[in-house]
C-alpha cells in the first residue's frame, strides 16, 4: 500500500508531461503484447504446417501440397504456394526461387509491422521526460526569483526534485520499450530465417525428385 501511494505521489508531482508519457507507455505496451502474441502464433503455425507438408512434398504430391497451402494464411504457406504454382512452368531452379522470394517479400512486412513503433515510442518518452524537466526547472527558477531569500534554497531544491520526476518516468518507460523492441526483432529474424530455410529445403526436395528424369 505504501508503494502504491508513493507511486501515485510521484506521478502527481511530475506535472502535466507525466500524462503523455503514460499514454506512450500504454500504447507501446499494447503494441508489444499484440506483436509478441502474433509472432508466437505465426511461428507455431509455420512449424505445424511444415511438418504437415514435409511428407507430402517428399512423396511428390505437389497438387495436394498446393491445396493445403492455398487454404492456410500462414507465412510459409504463401511462400510455398508461390513456388508450387511455378513448378510446371519453371525450367530452372532460379525461376522457382524467384517466385518464392516474391512471396517472402510479401510476408516480411506483415511480420515486421508496428514493431518499429516501439523504438520511436522509447525516444518520444525520453524526450517528453526531458522537456517536462526543462519546463519544470524554468518554472522553479521563475518562482525562486520572487521568493523570500531565506526560503530560496529549500524551494529550489524541492522544485528541482519534482521537475526531475518526468525524466525519471520517461526513462522508466523508454528502457523496457527498447528491450521489448529488441526481443521482437529477434523473434522476427528467427521466423524469417526459418522461412528461408524452408524455401531452401523445398527447392532441394524438388531438385532431387526432378534429377532422375
Amino acid at each position: 500500500m505504501e508503494f502504491y501511494s508513493t507511486m501515485v505521489r510521484f506521478f502527481q508531482e511530475g506535472g502535466f508531461f507525466m500524462y503523455p508519457i503514460a499514454l506512450v507507455m500504454a500504447v507501446g505496451a499494447a503494441i508489444a503484447l499484440e506483436r509478441y502474441l502474433y509472432l508466437g502464433r505465426e511461428r507455431s503455425v509455420n512449424r505445424k504446417l511444415w511438418d504437415q507438408l514435409m511428407p507430402v512434398l517428399q512423396s511428390g504430391k505437389y497438387q495436394q501440397a498446393m491445396s493445403v497451402t492455398g487454404k492456410s494464411n500462414a507465412p510459409i504457406s504463401k511462400i510455398l504456394n508461390y513456388g508450387l504454382s511455378r513448378l510446371r512452368s519453371a525450367r530452372r531452379r532460379e525461376d522457382i526461387e524467384m517466385a518464392m522470394d516474391e512471396g517472402l517479400m510479401e510476408v516480411i512486412p506483415r511480420l515486421e509491422r508496428r514493431t518499429h513503433y516501439l523504438s520511436a515510442f522509447a525516444n518520444i518518452a525520453t524526450l517528453l521526460g526531458l522537456l517536462g524537466t526543462i519546463i519544470g526547472l524554468i518554472q522553479a527558477f521563475t518562482a525562486v526569483a520572487h521568493a523570500n531569500p531565506a526560503d530560496k534554497a529549500e524551494l529550489l531544491s524541492s522544485s528541482i526534485s519534482v521537475a526531475m520526476n518526468t525524466t525519471a518516468f520517461g526513462l522508466m518507460v523508454a528502457i523496457p520499450l527498447l528491450l521489448i523492441h529488441s526481443v521482437l526483432q529477434s523473434k522476427t529474424t528467427q521466423i524469417v530465417d526459418s522461412l528461408e530455410m524452408a524455401a531452401v529445403k523445398f527447392l532441394n526436395i524438388v531438385g532431387e525428385q526432378k534429377a532422375p528424369t
